[in-house]
């Protein structure tokens, strides 16, 4: 028969299933869970199982709630979320409203607005040394233009009245 864990007497069986069912944070709720079931008498391995953790998870959550109490069951993650994801815009608000303003004129060459045409305007507004042509192109997009291409004509067309 495995040796059954040592669980602090923190909180209670009761609190412990209160803790469990009151959790709206679901990383925080299956950690309850799992002490719940080892204060009842489970292993760590079959709560563990029945709660969908790994073994050595379920170590880890007991040994820090055995150390730390109910703090040590809490999702930390949850509170450090400053993370931009990987995205930092290239244009501030201020920026963005110039490129509004700039792009319903013509481009500096008298064609249309293209990707790579943005991108070297973000490049000189903002003082970056490289903007890649596909941001340019996610800015156009951004403002709702589209990919613009001129009508075709045909070969034996009038030039003049094109």
């Amino acid at each position: 028969m495995p040796k059954q864990a040592f669980i602090a007497p923190h909180l209670s069986t009761e609190e412990l299933k209160e803790k469990y069912r009151k959790a709206k944070d679901s990383v925080e709720a299956r950690r309850w869970h799992f002490l719940w079931k080892v204060a009842n008498g489970w292993t760590v391995k079959n709560s563990a199982i029945a709660v969908g953790i790994s073994n050595s998870y379920g170590w880890k959550i007991l040994k820090s709630y055995n150390g730390k109490g109910i703090e040590g069951v809490n999702n930390e993650k949850k509170e450090r979320q400053e993370h931009s994801r990987g995205f930092i815009p290239l244009l501030n608000d201020e920026q963005f409203q110039k490129l509004t303003k700039v792009i319903k004129k013509k481009s500096p060459d008298g064609g249309l607005w293209t990707g790579p045409k943005v991108a070297r305007w973000i490049e000189k507004e903002t003082g970056r040394k490289k903007v890649w042509n596909q941001r340019g192109w996610d800015y156009l997009k951004k403002l709702k233009y589209s990919w613009q291409k001129p009508r075709p004509k045909h070969r034996k067309g009038d030039s003049i009245a094109g």
